[in-house]
C-alpha cells in the first residue's frame, strides 16, 4: 500500500450510530491520493469494532488513560501520514472535505495546524431558536476566505505531525473543555501558525433524543463546568459576580425572546457557576 497523504483520526466511545454516519462519509471522500482512517476506541462496550471494520478503518484501543485527548494522542502517534486530520464521531463530511484539507495545507506550507467551518445540524425534535443565540452544539464560521486563526475546534481540525512532535501531545487531563485549545495555545506560544480553511467545512450532528432540549442542556452544563475548570487552570477565570451576571442574562434572553434554546446557554453558564463554587478536578 502506498503511504497515505493524510491520516484521519476519529476518537469515539459508545456512539456506534453516530460513528457509522461519520465513517461512511469519510470513506466516500473524493480525494485522488491514498488516505487512511483510524478509529480510536476509548472504551466502548459494543458496536464500535463492527462499524470500523465495515468502513475499512484501522481500530486502536489504547491501554491506560481515557478521554478524547488520550484517543487523539494515540491516533496521531499511529498515523502514517505527515498530515493528520481530526474529526469527532458525530460529524458528517461532504465528499470534498478531505481534498480541501489537503489542498489547504499545501497552500499554506508555513502553517502548522488547520481548522474548517463546523455547521451545527440538529436532526429530530430540536428546540425552537430565535436566531440571536449561538448554536447549542460546537460550531465555527470565520468567514468565506482562508485566514489565520487563534483557535479552531477538534471536531474539524488538522495538524502536521512535525508540529505534534515539536509541541508535544494533547493534555490528557482535559475532556470537553479546553481539550484542543490548550494544545493550540501551546503551539502558538512556540511560534506556530493556525489557519482556517474556508472550503473544508463539515456538519456537526445531534440526532433523535440527543437533539431534545434536555439532552442539549446536559451537554452544555458539562461543557460549562469543564471550560471554567480550564480557565481556572490558566488563571483566567472571571470573578463569580461576572459569571452570575452572564447566567442572569441567559435567563432574561430566554424569557424576553421566548427562546427555548436560551435554556441551553443558561445551562452552560450554570455549569460555570457551579464549577466556580465547587471546583472539581480537570477530568
Amino acid at each position: 500500500m502506498p503511504r497515505p497523504v493524510v491520516s484521519v483520526v476519529v476518537p469515539t466511545r459508545d456512539r456506534a450510530g453516530y460513528l457509522d454516519v461519520t465513517l461512511r462519509s469519510l470513506a466516500a471522500q473524493d480525494l485522488a491520493e491514498p488516505y487512511e482512517l483510524i478509529v480510536v476506541d476509548d472504551g466502548s462496550s459494543e458496536g464500535t469494532a463492527e462499524v470500523a471494520e465495515r468502513a475499512g478503518a484501522r481500530l486502536l484501543r489504547p491501554a491506560g488513560g481515557s478521554g478524547p485527548n488520550t484517543a487523539r494522542n494515540a491516533g496521531i502517534e499511529a498515523a502514517q501520514a505527515d498530515l493528520v486530520a481530526l474529526v469527532d464521531d458525530d460529524t458528517e463530511a461532504p465528499p470534498g472535505w478531505l481534498r480541501a484539507i489537503v489542498e489547504g495545507a499545501a497552500r499554506h506550507p508555513d502553517a502548522d495546524a488547520f481548522g474548517g467551518p463546523i455547521r451545527a445540524r440538529l436532526e429530530g425534535p430540536a428546540p425552537r431558536a430565535c436566531g440571536r443565540e449561538d448554536a447549542p452544539i460546537t460550531s465555527l464560521d470565520l468567514g468565506p476566505a482562508d485566514r489565520e486563526a487563534e483557535l479552531v475546534w477538534s471536531a474539524n481540525m488538522a495538524l502536521r505531525h512535525a508540529a505534534f512532535a515539536r509541541v508535544g501531545p494533547f493534555d490528557e487531563r482535559f475532556s470537553t473543555g479546553g481539550d484542543e485549545e490548550e494544545w493550540l495555545r501551546r503551539l502558538r506560544g512556540a511560534g506556530g501558525r493556525v489557519v482556517y480553511l474556508a472550503a473544508a467545512g463539515l456538519d456537526h450532528r445531534r440526532a433523535g433524543d440527543d437533539a431534545r432540549l434536555r439532552a442539549l442542556m446536559r451537554g452544555a452544563y458539562r461543557r460549562g463546568r469543564n471550560m471554567r475548570a480550564y480557565d481556572s487552570d490558566r488563571d483566567r477565570a472571571p470573578a463569580i459576580g461576572r459569571e452570575l451576571r452572564v447566567l442572569a442574562g441567559c435567563g432574561w434572553h430566554t424569557v424576553r425572546r421566548a427562546c427555548p434554546q436560551g435554556l441551553v446557554m443558561g445551562a452552560h453558564s450554570a455549569g460555570r457557576v457551579v464549577e466556580a463554587v465547587r471546583p472539581s478536578r480537570l477530568r
